[in-house]
């Protein structure tokens, strides 16, 4: 009835609760009065009826967990920071584009100065022997420069013309051998049809053929190519000379114009640069040599023609790491395929392979030891960045860049380590001394330098204490063992 519903509320609100008995002081027992049913009928008001809809939203729950007290301002911090280093990253890369187009514009000036260091490599050794024996710097400089240029002048003077001559000879000998090779995936076991392999092939044919034709060109008829190749080779030269002769002062000059501070990482950067650059020129020629010598000795001993070309070919493929080597043997592949059948170009390949095993497994761990210490991988992608920017010269170019990238970035992560890269296993670093006539680098004793990081995971605590007073006895162990490269 309404009249009973409105009455209602009203008796409830004055029926004590146990929590208004509790607080008043009153004993529980057994005269409290039972709370009231809190159960209501449907559709029934009141202060203590709940809905449906109100037991389903307090049922409701995720699995993703309550938002912490600093969860926002971590967010802002993180994502400010995400934000200071992709502006920092784009402002590398703009710098980065921005010396590329720089370099590109001045590579005439550059790629003398470039071929001038490799010359300078190559002959520093003979010019300091020379020195050491008193001679004067220049006449040294010009003594080994004229014995290369005579040594260099000879042996083009015997095997350029047969090189020359028979140029097309090997672009053609190199197509007959795609032609033969695309006639056998067309047979079976491989059944491939013309369609699958034949625009490839004519791709790679037609790629020798203009390749061949250009560098016959280039060689015989292009005037301003000679005279631009001899302009550099001129200029080259002549840097090379006053590299040889002036070179020991560079080092002591950029120490000069960074001041004391900076002197032992500029001396000790330029001299692992120099280093790695000269090792890999002396290396790399001496592992030509050998592929070189041991493939032409099998083309000749199966009577392959062409031997002097594909033996050249080797030699200066082999300044193309990875791949310089795998094309020479492709072509001296090629070749036996097309003048002496399946069977020479069989025994050919297998004399390839294991000149390339040797290199790899024997020559040049003992040659080259750590040598540049570059994954293959990334060599390839050297190459590949180095030809596709620069042609042939970028290839040649783009493994000793690569090195030396490689090396500046260990020194300045060993430098950031605390791993005291500037001094040397003897625990001496260069200095710089000197006043307003002139100044000079000397080793000293690097006493002012940590011997390791104090705060290194594996610094001991006598080596974190003893951090700053002198390198000690055995200085720097991870160092000196090359642990950390």
């Amino acid at each position: 009835m309404p009249a009973d519903r409105s009455a209602e509320p009203t008796a409830a609100a004055d029926r004590p609760t146990a929590g208004a008995a509790t607080t008043a002081g009153a004993r529980p027992g057994a005269d409290t009065p039972a709370p009231a049913d809190t159960h209501q009928p449907t559709g029934v008001s009141g202060a203590t009826s709940v809905g449906s809809d109100d037991i389903d939203q307090e049922t409701i729950g995720t699995r993703a967990p309550v938002p912490g007290p600093q969860r926002s301002q971590r967010m802002q911090a993180a994502t400010r920071s995400v934000a200071i280093a992709s502006a920092q990253l784009i402002l590398i890369v703009i710098a980065l584009v921005i010396l590329g187009y720089v370099f590109g514009k001045l590579w005439v000036v550059l790629l003398p100065v470039v071929l001038g260091l490799l010359f300078t490599t190559v002959l520093w050794p003979a010019t300091r022997f020379l020195r050491k024996h008193h001679w004067p710097p220049a006449l040294a400089s010009a003594t080994v420069l004229l014995v290369f240029l005579a040594a260099i002048g000879g042996i083009i003077a015997v095997i350029a013309p047969q090189v020359v001559g028979q140029v097309e000879e090997l672009a053609d000998g190199v197509t007959g051998g795609l032609q033969q090779v695309q006639e056998y995936l067309a047979g079976p076991p491989f059944n491939l049809g013309d369609e699958q392999v034949g625009n490839a092939v004519d791709s790679v044919i037609n790629t020798v053929q203009s390749n061949a034709q250009n560098i016959a060109g280039y060689a015989v008829t292009t005037a301003t190519t000679i005279g631009n190749a001899l302009v550099n080779l001129v200029l080259a030269l002549v840097l090379a000379f006053f590299f040889l002769k002036d070179g020991p002062k560079w080092t002591p000059w950029l120490a000069a114009q960074t001041g004391p501070r900076a002197a032992p990482h500029v001396a000790a950067l330029s001299s692992k640069a120099w280093t790695t650059l000269s090792e890999f020129i002396r290396q790399q020629a001496l592992v030509g040599f050998v592929d070189a010598f041991f493939i032409g000795l099998g083309l000749l001993v199966f009577d392959v023609p062409l031997v002097l070309p594909l033996a050249v070919l080797t030699f200066f493929g082999a300044f193309i790491p990875i791949i310089g080597a795998f094309v020479a043997g492709a072509f001296a592949v090629l070749i036996a395929l097309v003048s002496n059948g399946v069977t020479t170009a069989i025994w050919i390949l297998v004399v390839v392979l294991l000149v390339q095993q040797l290199e790899g497994n024997v020559l040049q761990p003992i040659i080259q030891g750590r040598g540049l210490n570059l994954h293959a991988a990334v060599v390839i992608l050297a190459v590949t960045a180095g030809s596709s920017l620069a042609g042939i010269i970028g290839a040649f170019l783009s493994v000793p860049v690569a090195a030396l990238i490689a090396v500046a970035y260990r020194y300045g992560r060993d430098q950031l380590d605390g791993l005291t890269p500037e001094v040397g296993p003897d625990g001496t670093s260069h200095q710089l001394t000197g006043d307003s006539s002139g100044a000079q680098l000397v080793r000293r004793p690097a006493e002012a330098e940590p011997a390791v990081n104090p705060e290194s995971e594996d610094a001991t605590p006598q080596e974190a204490a003893a951090a700053g007073h002198g390198l000690g006895v055995l200085g720097n162990a991870r160092r000196r063992l090359r642990l950390h490269r």
